[in-house]
């Protein structure tokens, strides 16, 4: 799995001009599912977002979780994380998970985040064409690829 994740003060998620999702303060994380992926992937990738210490504290140090500022979290899927540029200019998606594979590790990777973050995140909705409104705080991206554990 990879993931995108960007600390923001907001984000919409809209699906034909008609809002599914928003968030006030907290993570907005675009997940990239490969067919190797696993449950072991899941979990070990949700507690290490909800762990990361991104936020400031009171002396403006990244140095709180998303769980010790009550932040929100919305989960994207986005399987163009795992695109290949090596040949040629049109990228190559053969390495991202076809559906059958992918939606039920989305599916438990939202139940999970929810688990470990005490309380529902908002969703985009897999395979939709999505729009996402967001506003970067700090700016804040961070990647991770549990293949490397980084």
């Amino acid at each position: 799995m990879r993931v995108v994740i960007q600390r923001v003060s907001s984000a919409t998620l809209s699906i034909n001009n008609s809002c599914k999702s928003k968030i006030g303060k907290g993570l907005l994380v675009l997940l990239g599912i490969e067919d190797a992926d696993t449950d072991e992937d899941i979990i070990w990738l949700c507690g290490k977002i909800n762990r990361l210490r991104i936020f400031g504290d009171a002396d403006g140090v990244m140095n709180l979780s998303v769980n010790d500022v009550s932040g929100e979290v919305l989960v994207v899927s986005q399987f163009t994380l795992h695109a290949s540029t090596k040949k040629g200019n049109r990228p190559s998606y053969i390495k991202a998970a076809k559906p059958e594979t992918a939606i039920p590790l989305y599916t438990r990777f939202i139940q999970q985040m929810e688990i470990e973050l005490g309380k529902p995140i908002a969703t985009g909705e897999f395979g939709a064409d999505m729009q996402i409104s967001l506003v970067n705080d700090g700016p804040v991206t961070i990647i991770i690829d549990t293949k490397n554990k980084e």
